[in-house]
């Protein structure tokens, strides 16, 4: 019996109350795995109950709505307001940020992207949801708006073939839980996931569409990538979601592009909740999440404060030897770069 069944499954709220003794943070996690399960049981019902197609909204970005951002973002608001533990909630999809009624109000405020990729529902391609965690101060907005030093954790969830949960506290390692359907809990299955050592795969992951757009080192760089470091060309993948391309990054190894450019000078991804939360994870397993040429000089993604909390931001996330390519290529521009 003990052989087909898992009389002990490492669960995630055994991991997070073991390594934290909070039991706040316990209440605060499980609330957002409740959210992942039903959001991902509505994207793998989302032909079948008629969820695909716009909703006929804009999100906070200018972004059209699908059906399941608007029903993903109302799952993960739901979930975290009456979870107890949460004073401020600021989501892509409301351009305001949430203050929880002072009565259910806790020590935490999250920031999240509650489906990121939603470009790519109706087509059946893996999306995603990012969050990242702050501690209360004032009870305010500004609680949100600090360095990302400050972020006590963050992490995303995939759902594609597994939904697959990703996180790492400030400071820690950063863990894998899979969603087992049969018990209807995330379960450890991936442990103290680091960033390959020798790079990993030769992959670079970028949007070639905005070629035109970029700065002379970063074409140079992706030149490079295609031409051939000592001889061997990279492939080229990309996804369009990025909780599925930096996934594919974390474990395969890689480089993940979207600088800033003359269409969009701060970047296109969101600050708060993409490249914060990303850059955390990216780090505390080895890799280098850096802005790129940003504002005057090249600086790390989980350094920025950001001024608003939809405002945006560039990222290349990867291992040394692929990164290195790209600051190699801002030398020659006479751009001064930090040491790997």
């Amino acid at each position: 019996m003990s052989e087909t069944f898992d009389v002990d499954a490492p669960t995630l709220n055994r991991y997070v109350m073991k390594n934290t003794k909070d039991a706040e943070l316990v209440l605060l996690l499980n609330s957002l795995a409740t959210s992942f399960k039903l959001i991902a049981s509505a994207v793998g019902r989302a032909g079948v109950a008629q969820l695909y197609g716009l909703a006929g909204e804009v999100n906070s970005t200018g972004d059209d709505q699908k059906k399941l951002d608007v029903m993903s973002n109302d799952m993960m608001i739901n979930a975290l307001v009456n979870s107890g533990v949460c004073s401020v909630l600021v989501s892509e999809e409301n351009e305001e940020p949430i203050v929880v009624p002072a009565d259910k109000a806790g020590k935490f405020c999250v920031a999240f992207d509650p489906l990121d990729g939603s470009s790519n529902i109706d087509c059946n391609v893996s999306v995603g949801t990012i969050f990242s965690v702050y501690e209360k101060k004032d009870g305010s907005v500004n609680d949100l708006l600090r360095s990302g030093a400050e972020c006590i954790c963050a992490g995303y969830c995939c759902y594609s073939s597994a939904t697959e949960l990703v996180f790492t506290f400030q400071g820690g390692t950063v863990e894998g839980f899979c969603l087992d359907p049969t018990i209807g809990e995330f379960v450890h299955t991936r442990f103290n996931m680091k960033f390959p050592a020798d790079g990993g795969k030769r992959i670079y992951s970028c949007n070639e569409g905005n070629f035109i757009h970029w700065d002379q080192p970063i074409k140079d760089a992706v030149d490079a990538f295609k031409n051939g470091i000592d001889g061997k060309p990279y492939s080229a993948r990309y996804v369009g979601s990025m909780v599925a391309d930096i996934h594919r990054t974390l474990l395969y190894g890689g480089i993940y592009i979207y600088p800033a450019d003359k269409k969009s000078p701060k970047g296109k991804l969101r600050c708060l909740y993409e490249g914060i939360p990303m850059a955390l994870i990216i780090e505390q397993a080895g890799g280098i999440a850096s802005t790129g040429y940003f504002e005057g000089k090249i600086g790390r993604v989980a350094e920025l404060t950001p001024d608003a909390i939809h405002c945006k931001c560039p990222i290349i996330m990867g291992g040394p030897r692929d990164v290195g390519v790209i600051y190699d290529c801002y030398k020659k521009a006479g751009i001064e770069t930090p040491s790997l």
